[in-house]
């Protein structure tokens, strides 16, 4: 479960989440949505522990959030905005390199990789260097890390913003699905499809967020 309890985001003297508090339960979907610096991004690296929190607190599973290797080791996975992989390596060994810090064995690895890559519909191109796929193709390698990570929550930071229609579906399928094997899994997004499919929609603006639909 993640508790987000009066949370405050600042750099510097901007304030970037003002005041927010929510919970999303396991099994969950809630989407965040806002025009562009809002606020969304700062919240959810707020809550998989990558930015510092001025005031409030993050908690999951009753544990309470103070850094991001705190927040990774405790099954919190963040798909972030600009997908975060390695150019210079391949689809399948950026989706190996969280999975062997994990100390998976090699099979169990190397079958996660694979059903990852198939879910995103791209098991031709593990072998293709990341920075020889479109920009839609390396959205849905980020995707996959991310879902192969089978975390207690999922943040995902704007993940179909770069996907045709039938892309976004497959990617909302799979964040579903994780939701349906018990994580709770945070969207953020402009796009109000990806929005009217969640369990809870929010809304960011100047930090602050106000309710649509409610879980």
């Amino acid at each position: 479960m993640i508790n987000v309890s009066q949370v405050t985001v600042r750099y510097g003297e901007l304030t970037a989440v003002s005041d927010v508090s929510f919970t999303v339960p396991p099994g969950f979907v809630l989407a965040v949505s806002g025009p562009s610096g809002a606020g969304k991004s700062s919240l959810l690296w707020a809550i998989a522990g990558a930015v510092p929190v001025a005031k409030g607190q993050v908690e999951i599973d009753g544990l309470v959030i103070t850094d991001r290797p705190t927040a990774a080791a405790h099954g919190v996975v963040l798909i972030p905005q600009g997908n975060g992989l390695a150019r210079v390596l391949t689809a399948r060994e950026n989706l190996s390199i969280p999975l062997l810090a994990e100390r998976k064995p090699g099979g169990e690895v190397e079958r996660t990789i694979e059903q990852a890559l198939a879910g995103v519909g791209l098991e031709e191109s593990g072998d293709h260097l990341v920075e020889e796929l479109s920009g839609g193709e390396q959205q849905r390698v980020a995707v996959a890390r991310g879902i192969a990570q089978q975390g207690r929550v999922i943040l995902a930071d704007e993940s179909t913003s770069e996907l045709d229609s039938t892309n976004r579906e497959r990617v909302l399928d799979l964040l579903h699905e994780e939701a349906r094997r018990g994580a709770a899994v945070v969207i953020a997004t402009h796009d109000p499809n990806v929005a009217d499919s969640a369990d809870g929609h929010a809304v960011m603006d100047e930090g602050h967020l106000s309710w649509l639909r409610r879980l």
